[in-house]
């Protein structure tokens, strides 16, 4: 057998020349691996864990092997297995995220202890940390940061640890840091950007190894930025293995994470509800500086798309920074994120944070910090229809308004105290609780307007003039509401504050519809659509199709309202959005 390479190559297809072949080549790490073995006639199969684009300059055709699904999973398990339940087999599929590789090591672990079964395989990976999925990042990032626990040294995850450590170990370096930072990660995706923020280098070449080595995911739409994530069991993987870095250093890098995200949000709240009343200074990094090739988000409505793509990595990261005691960045993001809660009603994570919030104030000694978070709460649990949890909340922040000082803060409580008002009278059962309850929301919302106007805060006395007006309708006092809506609509386009300009249009359709004038309250209602359909404010935009349904309803127009009714539908099954509870425009 001829000692050099060329000359192998050579006998080889000498060989092979009056022969028709198939050749196989299994494990294929570089492209001149495979270009010896390519016969003069036939056809050359090369399988690898991970591509190799130069082969597709000589012609070459790539076949992309995706995980398997759970159906083909399932189906390989009980082919390995007959008597396998299905339910138990896809289990094991979904444990082992489709991963060839990782059911191959899970079955072959049971095959060598005939005295189990698949069950055993199913509580076992359930049991360690393969089977934390991404049910919350204190737990992932417990493994993470060096928490004790996992799977015992011969249990399943072993085996399917020693697979992937193969696999890992035949990248380059550069990509090898990449995978050990996706295991340092509080959240489940990461953008380009981010893996940068944290001092990941050549992070385009180490992604697309990571993604042909089946070790990562793309996971967003085009329109987005690209976010990628690791399978949920090689994620395990890789948080198993940051518990290797220095404590000190997965510290440092975790608040590299926490300060992108916390300035990101920051810049992203700023562009969704404009200059509202903020206690935080605004970020001393600009926007652009966060992304390396191009901005995060543009406009407002951009932003509320980043903000939402990243809700559970935004979350997680909260979590993480009150573990690290890390109190500002935790208030800090908070306070940001009221951008995305109140838009997209994302009202369970408001309360979530908000606690934590309170008690980074606590931490702080910031009363002003405090009110603000109490009184985020308040307002997610008056949404939720717990208005004796928002009143407490309330309560607490009212304590605090004295040392605080700013007169905004106590508006926002004043204004939070009114909304309160308004639910409990549309749940009274005279027209005359009703109105009363209406005069008292009317005088608390009027304090708080009378507080931005002393700032002055333009922001702040649109909202308290939009609120003013609920508390005129719901006390049928519709041309002086329809008054006080015309001042707000002029202030928020002199100032530029388009958000607001739906939830004006709102109330002056009801206001139009208690005055009996439905094609103008049709009208309101049709712009109050578009302007939230334009900013991306999807809860606003379900009111105003509902409203819009209705109006169609009580005149009659059956087209109308079926155009409306599916606008509905498509809406709320592409947000995840649940019917709204009855809550004022």
């Amino acid at each position: 057998m001829p000692g050099r390479l060329a000359e192998r190559t050579a006998l080889f297809r000498s060989v092979a020349a009056p022969l028709r072949l198939l050749v196989k080549v299994d494990n294929v790490q570089h492209a001149p691996e495979a270009r010896a073995l390519v016969p003069p006639q036939g056809l050359l199969v090369v399988t690898g864990r991970r591509a190799l684009p130069s082969l597709l300059m000589d012609g070459a055709v790539l076949i992309d092997v995706a995980p398997l699904d759970e159906a083909a999973g399932t189906d390989l398990v009980r082919r390995w297995y007959a008597d396998a339940d299905e339910g138990t087999a896809a289990d094991v599929v979904r444990l082992c995220a489709g991963h060839p590789l990782a059911l191959r090591a899970a079955v072959e672990w049971l095959a060598a202890r005939p005295q189990l079964t698949l069950d055993d395989v199913v509580r076992d990976l359930t049991a360690g940390r393969y089977g934390a999925g991404d049910d919350g990042a204190r737990e992932a990032m417990g493994v993470a940061m060096g928490a004790s626990g996992g799977p015992a040294q011969d249990g399943v995850g072993a085996a399917v640890d020693a697979v992937l450590d193969a696999v890992v170990a035949e990248v380059s370096d550069d990509t090898r840091h990449l995978y050990d930072l996706f295991g340092v990660l509080p959240g489940t995706t990461a953008t380009a950007d981010l893996l940068r923020a944290v001092g990941a280098t050549r992070v385009d070449a180490g992604l697309g190894e990571l993604l042909s080595s089946r070790l990562a995911v793309l996971v967003e739409s085009a329109d987005r930025p690209l976010r990628y994530r690791l399978h949920d069991v090689v994620r395990a993987h890789a948080r198993q293995c940051a518990r290797a870095l220095p404590k000190e250093r997965r510290r440092s890098l975790l608040r590299l994470v926490v300060d992108f995200y916390a300035d990101a949000a920051a810049h992203g709240d700023a562009l969704v509800l404009g200059a509202r009343f903020r206690i935080q200074p605004p970020p001393v990094r600009p926007l652009a500086e966060l992304g390396a090739q191009k901005a995060l988000f543009t406009g407002g409505a951009d932003a509320l798309e980043w903000l939402d793509a990243e809700r559970d990595n935004l979350q997680a990261v909260i979590r993480v920074a009150a573990d690290e005691g890390w109190h500002q960045e935790v208030w800090r993001l908070c306070e940001s994120l009221w951008a995305l809660y109140h838009s997209r009603k994302h009202l369970a994570d408001c309360v979530e944070s908000g606690l934590l919030g309170i008690e980074a104030a606590q931490h702080e000694a910031r009363p002003d910090v405090e009110i603000r978070m109490r009184n985020q709460v308040a307002r997610a649990a008056y949404e939720l229809g717990d208005l004796d949890r928002a009143e407490s909340q309330l309560d607490a922040a009212t304590g605090l308004l004295e040392p605080a000082g700013d007169p905004r803060l106590s508006g926002v409580v004043w204004e939070s105290r009114g909304l309160i008002a308004l639910a409990r009278g549309r749940s009274e059962a005279t027209p005359r609780a009703v109105g009363e309850r209406a005069e008292e929301a009317r005088q608390l919302f009027e304090r708080a307007l009378a507080a931005n106007r002393a700032v002055p805060d333009p922001h702040g006395v649109v909202v308290q003039s939009y609120n003013v007006a609920q508390a005129l309708v719901a006390g049928e006092r519709w041309t002086d509401a329809l008054g006080v809506l015309d001042e707000a609509a002029e202030v928020a386009r002199t100032t530029g504050d388009e958000p607001m300009l739906p939830r004006i249009d709102l109330v002056r359709a009801q206001a139009f519809v208690g005055l009996g004038s439905l094609d103008r309250a049709v009208a309101a209602t049709a712009a109050a659509a578009d302007r939230a359909a334009s900013l991306k404010q999807f809860a606003k935009l379900d009111q105003a199709l509902e409203l819009l349904a209705a109006l169609a309803d009580r005149a009659e127009d059956r087209p109308l309202r079926a155009a409306c009714e599916e606008k509905l539908r498509e809406l709320r099954r592409n947000m995840g959005l649940e019917p709204p509870a009855a809550s004022p425009a």
